[in-house]
């Protein structure tokens, strides 16, 4: 059965509050995105942005997910609503999927290449 790569860059990290809903799925590895994209600071989690003109490379992790766990993790990310998920560019791995704000960045946020910041 064909599984779907997944970036991830916070809560659902390994280590993370909510690495349980990845648990059981392929770790692939450590990861960094091209230098194209924010993560946003939201406080108790975070956000990713595009930002071609100013962009960093995200630190993240790549999992190998299967369609139960995808549909389960694009509940818990309400997609689509305040994310959707949509292509990333991963250094060495080609475009794999991740969740992206879908919602303006709140003023005054702080933003940068991990998080937690």
């Amino acid at each position: 059965m064909a599984k779907t790569i997944l970036f991830v860059y916070g809560t659902l990290k390994r280590g993370g509050r909510n690495y349980f809903r990845l648990a059981d799925q392929e770790f692939v590895g450590e990861v960094v995105t091209a230098a194209r994209y924010r993560v946003i600071d939201l406080s108790a989690h975070p956000g990713l942005i595009c930002d071609s003109f100013d962009g960093l490379a995200i630190h993240g992790e790549l999992f190998a997910v299967d369609a139960k766990c995808l549909a389960e993790l694009d509940t818990f990310e309400e997609v689509p609503g305040p994310f959707v998920r949509e292509l990333i560019d991963v250094e060495g791995h080609g475009e794999v999927w991740a969740y992206y704000m879908n919602t303006p960045v709140p003023e005054g946020a702080k933003t940068g290449d991990r998080w937690p910041l």
